[in-house]
């Protein structure tokens, strides 16, 4: 019995070794991931204007609302309500420009355009 428990102890201090270190592994690539992007010199204009709403919401219904829903209540594309909570700026702005989430097609705006949208994103 006595092996048997320390056989059971020596598993679950590896496994929570394990668990631990896939963990740090996730952690670093998003921390990694946020560093890279807010350095891109694209998404440190975008971080340093001040975009308008009302631009913004513009901006959505011209290249967004098709797939969002005219309010961004969700149609084929996810509804984008508390978009802000769940994603933070460099994930919005890296969302809308990369295209890696198919269907959403590749969307290059300007910086200024892109300000705009997120603006109006962060108000929803």
């Amino acid at each position: 019995m006595d092996n048997q428990h320390t056989l059971r102890e020596t598993l679950m201090q590896r496994l929570s070794l394990t668990a631990l270190a896939f963990v740090l592994v996730i952690l670093l690539s998003v921390v990694s991931f946020h560093l890279w992007r807010v350095s891109d010199p694209y998404v440190k204009t975008v971080l340093s204007l001040n975009g308008d709403i009302v631009q913004g919401h513009a901006i959505f219904q011209m290249n967004c609302a098709g797939c969002h829903g005219l309010e961004a209540q969700g149609r084929v594309g996810p509804s984008l309500e508390d978009i802000s909570k769940r994603k933070s700026r460099v994930r919005i702005i890296h969302q809308v420009i990369s295209g890696d989430t198919p269907p959403m097609p590749q969307f290059q705006p300007s910086t200024k355009e892109m300000a705009d949208l997120l603006r109006y994103l962060e108000q929803l």
